[in-house]
Parts: C-alpha cells; structure tokens; sequence
C-alpha cells in the first residue's frame, strides 16, 4: 500500500461511509471478532448491497476500517525544503501524540486483539489486514518527515526504517502490548502530550545531527 492512498483514505470517504465503518468498529468492541456484513448492515442501517457495493466483500470492508483508523495518526504538514528545527519537533511530536492517542482507544485494542488472534489461529486475514494498512502504512507516513529532516541537516542516521523503529519505539514503549494483554491503563491527553514530547526529545538526543557521534553504530534493521 502506498503512503498516498493510506494519507488520503480517511478524506476519500464520504460521511456516510464512516459511519459504516464507526459501526465495524464499535462491533469490533462489543462483540469480538465474527463480524458479518448482516450485523454491520443492521449497526449502520443499511443495505448489505450498498456494503458490498462500496467495501467489494468483508475483507475490503475489513481493510477499509483498518485504513480509517490508521488515518488518524498524521505527521503533519511541512515544507520539504524549508524545514527548520521547531517545524520538525512539532512535526514528530504531533505523530506521537496522534498514534498514542489510537493505539490507547478501546476500538485500536479490539482491531489489534482480533487481528492477533486470525493471525495465530490462521482464521482470517484482519492480522495480514492491519500489519500492511496499520503499522507499515504510518511508517511509510513518517519516513519523508525523517528523510527530509536529515536532508535539511537536522537528523544523521544511517537508515530511515532504523530510525524509524527507534522513535516508533520511544513513542509507544510498553503501553500497546500492556493494553493488549488487559492492562486496564489510562492516559490523558496531558500525559500523552508530554511522553509525546519526551519520545521527541530523547529521538532528537539520538539521532540530532548537532549531537550525532561519530561512532554510532551503523548496523540496519
């Protein structure tokens, strides 16, 4: 999937069709995975025709959710060729606060709980699903922030997916899989601004082209 049908795709949507998918979602929650198109028609009140004729069949309907949840973590705009160092900050910790703010919501816990099990279980394809349009797609929608911040002199690293993974990391440390796995864990929007900030600050410690050591090791991920 390309960074600009997952950027694009929440805005590509009419209303309408993200109230379907606000209903897969809020199904996804209450009921588990065993989602039908019947149930989803009836949540959202309309016909199974008009799913099929939007969605294509349970799969695409299935990716679409995952493409509208994702949607919602953004890096950002900025200018490629003026970046400057306060753009850049406020660009990353917009994305992190963006993406701790999805992955903390009940509907991100449930669409991640069922994906994990198809996957484990081979039952379905939602875990194949969200990895290309949850997880890969947002990476592939900070990567030209990170690559235009080294261009600008502003970040040194080796490898961009490497440097991705390090601030995918310092963002959501553990609070994803302490969630998953019934972590009844709660943060305000404070608490996310500021480990938004801190995952900012200590990526800039690392990876700042003003503080880059010479010797950091090279090795790509």
């Amino acid at each position: 999937m390309t960074q600009g049908s997952a950027e694009t795709q929440g805005e590509a949507l009419t209303a309408r069709q993200q109230a379907v998918l606000d209903a897969v979602l809020s199904l996804m929650v209450e009921k588990g995975s065993g989602l039908t198109m019947t149930a989803v028609a009836r949540r959202a009140s309309c016909s199974k025709e008009t799913l099929y004729k939007w969605f294509g069949d349970r799969d695409g309907l299935l990716t679409a959710t995952v493409q509208w949840q994702a949607s919602k973590v953004r890096a950002g705009n900025f200018d490629r060729q003026n970046l400057d160092a306060g753009a850049l900050r406020e660009s990353l910790k917009g994305f992190a606060a963006n993406w701790l703010d999805v992955i903390t919501s009940p509907t991100s816990i449930a669409l991640n709980r069922i994906g994990i099990s198809q996957a484990a279980s081979r039952d379905g394809n939602l875990g194949s699903i969200v990895l290309a349009n949850g997880r890969f797609a947002i990476g592939e929608r900070l990567k030209p922030v990170l690559d235009a911040g080294r261009e600008a002199g502003l970040l040194a690293f080796d490898d961009t997916e490497t440097a991705f993974r390090t601030f995918f990391g310092l963002a959501g440390r553990d609070v994803q899989i302490r969630l998953l796995l019934g972590d009844t864990l709660t943060l305000s929007r404070a608490e996310i601004a500021t480990d938004a900030e801190r995952a900012t600050e200590q990526f800039l410690t690392l990876y700042g082209a003003g503080r880059h050591a010479s010797g950091r090791d090279k090795t790509n991920a």
